[in-house]
């Protein structure tokens, strides 16, 4: 079957149930955790409870233990198991050109008006999305894959003024790196390298010792 007989909502839901995700009754895991900022290093634990709350201890810095904070938690929301019709029910899909490299775009209408995607072998290789009051846009230039879904290796992100366009801060390039624990992967290393006016910034979180916790009883 080629691209055009099957509807953008198709080829669309086929990529987004390939996302590597945890099961509904991931138990959550602790893990030690260093965070290198250019040249800082602050060390301390991180708890990601079974309902995917993120907890950072041992770091008496008020900015660090919120950037580890925020690492984690974002961490984690990326692997909410949600279904399609829970994420994208009220939106409508249309194709749009495929580019060079054969990605495929995909906008996307509805509650998520002004949102577009680009779709290569079954996975998302861009996000444009209206967030928070910024557009943020993420180049994906290759993946994992898990045999559970594929999971984000290099990727940038940028954000703009959704009115003028104008870029807010600095384009970021991301590196992460999983092991499996258990029946999961999960993120034991992520790099952040920030284009500034200066030099570039760059951040290192190392997540070490990953203990899954107990299954909470029923």
């Amino acid at each position: 079957m080629t691209v055009t007989q099957v509807s953008a909502q198709e080829l669309f839901r086929a990529a987004y149930e390939n996302r590597y995700t945890w099961e509904t009754n991931f138990p959550g895991y602790t893990a030690d955790v260093t965070y290198k900022q250019d040249e800082q290093v602050f060390t301390g634990k991180v708890r990601i409870n079974s309902n995917l709350k993120a907890e950072v201890f041992e770091i008496e810095d008020d900015q660090a233990k919120q950037v580890i904070h925020n690492q984690a938690w974002e961490i984690a929301i990326h692997r909410v198991r949600r279904s399609f019709e829970q994420t994208h029910g009220e939106n409508t899909f249309r194709y749009g050109q495929t580019d060079e490299t054969g990605a495929i775009e995909i906008f996307l209408g509805g509650k998520s008006e002004g949102d577009h995607y680009k779709l290569r072998n079954n996975e998302v290789c861009l996000v444009h999305r209206h967030i928070h009051g910024v557009v943020v846009t993420i180049n994906t230039f290759s993946s994992h894959e898990t045999g559970e879904g594929y999971l984000s290796h290099q990727y940038d992100s940028v954000y703009h003024d959704p009115k003028t366009g104008e870029q807010k801060g600095g384009r970021s390039e991301f590196t992460d790196e999983y092991e499996k624990v258990g029946d999961y992967f999960i993120l034991n290393r992520r790099e952040i390298r920030t284009q500034t006016a200066a030099q570039p910034s760059i951040q290192e979180i190392i997540f070490s010792n990953i203990q899954l916790l107990e299954p909470v009883a029923a």
